[in-house]
């Protein structure tokens, strides 16, 4: 199951590793997918749902984070 603008998107090939430095259960896992998206899920519920994001969006949310547009308030 994927979301991306209500298209589907095949991700039984995908390979799935956790992102960042987080090996527990509480992780979340990215696929480099076809054409430049970009999938992400939920580490603890592999079979559950999953956002694709094109490669602009991707880019964007990247950006962002390295920005600090994400960083929790002091």
């Amino acid at each position: 199951m994927s979301i991306n603008s209500g298209a589907n998107v095949d991700l039984s090939g995908a390979t799935w590793r956790k992102a960042g430095e987080g090996t527990g259960q509480d992780s979340v896992e990215v696929a480099m997918l076809a054409d430049g998206h970009v999938g992400l899920r939920d580490g603890k519920n592999p079979d559950g749902p999953a956002l694709v994001f094109t490669p602009a969006e991707w880019a964007a949310f990247t950006a962002g984070v390295h920005d600090g547009e994400f960083d929790r308030p002091e």
